[in-house]
């Protein structure tokens, strides 16, 4: 077989088709953006009564929800010990149980609806073969102790990860996240929704309503907005661009000559890497991800896809390589994502996002919270999720490296040039140049015709940096990203790169 460069959740083609937006239209919330957190938050107010119409800019789950590894759990990595020495045990004690308390939501309308998504109930187990390491992981047992998490320190494992100490987190689950969305969607339908793909939102403008402003030029009115965009497309006063940082990883799907023994992994050395599988059409998969750099930042001696395999093929036992794909996510400052009203002057914007990677519980936290804030009742973890909170440790301190970060590739990025000559590009790739005094990208294609655009980012002018590995032009900044033509593909931006002419 093949190998196919998408994620092995696209095949077949599950999710219909919806039309794009063409007219003015009057709802009472709008959501945007068509992943797992628009979705759900679509589907739970439909079924409460509330007239929704929910618009994506490509097409449903195509983004980040559909770039997943989908494992449904509260194991965020090593965080609860570092929540704990934060903030305090009782809100520690609070995001486990959101957490814990999305999973059994999930559960609970896959059995209502008689959802078929390859629910499977695994233990998720982290491990490190770094006494370092060790350390930190002992740390966090013990905050599960104190949290009353039902875990267990382990010193063997049935898969072949080197490993000298690893903890457990009983009861997790994983799942296919298109097919369990597909079921939302339609009930979304049924219940009254409206759905547009192919729709980009460009601005909120607040009159005696809110009215949402597409790149088309249509309008759509309503009483309150969701931006589930996974980057806050409006980010009004709230500063979304100084307050997270972009990273992007990478997956690939294989089959393997042994049976898969259980349990979901993640190794937390450095580089870090995940592991679970997906029985699909009589064939067991194996989806191993990691390799993550900060978006825009790629090294261009380290292929994360090649040392993927390189290492899957060292420890574990595979066949075939079957599917390639990567995703990117934002974390906050305090590592706690973002959800609830904009602001204070914007309450009828509210947002999700900065999930850190554990899309799958946290999207169900938000659409929950979101929901309960919109049809006004009360929800026990608004405030620990408010987007307007600020601690001065750790948000300070990462505040500050975040921000020096961008600081540097704004400047390095306005002064990087490749050393090579247009004439020395290898079909498929790119080089960036001067051409007098300005600097641009010269993509070459495989027919070797030169494609030159201007490299400043159109969302706050930093410097877009070539994705060999992805054949993207990626801002180092705040992570949105450009495909070699330069139309966007993700993130902040809303505009495409401008394309230049090239003089030889």
């Amino acid at each position: 077989m093949k190998q196919k460069h998408f994620p092995i959740w696209q095949e077949g083609d599950i999710m219909p088709a919806f039309p794009q937006l063409k007219e003015n239209i009057k709802t009472e919330v709008t959501v945007v953006g068509g992943g797992i957190t628009g979705i759900t938050t679509a589907y739970l107010l439909a079924k409460k009564g509330v007239k929704v119409v929910l618009i994506d800019r490509g097409k449903l789950t195509n983004a980040t929800t559909g770039h997943t590894t989908a494992k449904i759990t509260a194991q965020h990595g090593i965080i609860y010990h570092e929540f704990m020495s934060h903030f305090s045990h009782e809100e520690a004690a609070l995001y486990y149980e959101s957490q814990s308390e999305a999973l059994k939501s999930i559960r609970n309308i896959i059995q209502e609806n008689q959802i078929e998504c390859h629910f499977e109930e695994q233990d998720a187990i982290l491990l490190t073969n770094n006494d370092k390491n060790r350390r930190k992981l002992e740390q966090e047992f013990e905050a599960y102790t104190a949290l009353n998490i039902d875990g267990e320190e382990l010193t063997q494992l049935p898969v072949a990860f080197p490993m000298k100490y690893a903890i457990k987190m009983k009861n997790q689950a994983q799942f296919h996240p298109i097919s369990y969305l597909k079921s939302l969607v339609d009930e979304i339908i049924e219940n009254g929704g409206e759905i547009y793909e192919n729709t980009s939102a460009y601005d909120i403008e607040n009159a005696d309503h809110r009215i949402v402003r597409t790149k088309d030029q249509h309008s759509i009115i309503c009483d309150q907005v969701v931006i589930a965009t996974q980057f806050p497309f409006f980010e009004g006063e709230a500063f979304y661009s100084a307050r997270m940082y972009p990273s992007r990883s990478y997956a690939v799907a294989f089959t393997s000559k042994n049976p898969y023994p259980g349990g979901m992994y993640l190794d937390v050395d450095e580089p870090v890497h995940s592991l679970r599988t997906l029985k699909l059409d009589g064939e067991e998969y194996w989806i191993f991800g990691g390799q993550n750099h900060k978006t825009g930042q790629y090294k261009h001696d380290v292929a994360p896809l090649q040392k993927l395999k390189e290492f899957a093929s060292k420890h574990l036992k595979l066949t075939d390589w079957q599917y390639e794909w990567s995703a990117q996510d934002y974390t906050t400052l305090d590592k706690l994502p973002y959800i609830g009203r904009l602001n204070k002057n914007r309450p009828e914007i509210l947002v999700a996002t900065g999930y850190r990677k554990w899309g799958m519980t946290n999207s169900m936290v938000a659409a929950k919270v979101l929901t309960d804030l919109i049809l006004n009742k009360e929800n026990p973890y608004i405030d620990l999720y408010r987007p307007t909170r600020f601690h001065a440790d750790p948000d300070l301190k990462q505040f500050i490296s975040t921000n020096t970060n961008v600081a540097k590739e704004l400047v390095s990025g306005k002064l990087m040039q490749d050393k090579h000559t247009p004439k020395e590009i290898p079909a498929g790739s790119a080089i960036k140049t001067k051409q007098h005094g300005q600097t641009i990208g010269i993509y070459k294609d495989h027919e070797g015709k030169v494609h030159a655009l201007d490299t400043t980012c159109t969302h706050l002018g930093c410097e877009v940096t070539w994705n060999d590995e992805e054949k993207t032009w990626d801002c180092p900044c705040h992570g949105s990203r450009f495909a070699c033509d330069g139309k966007v593909i993700e993130g902040p931006a809303l505009e495409d790169l401008k394309k230049v002419e090239y003089r030889k």
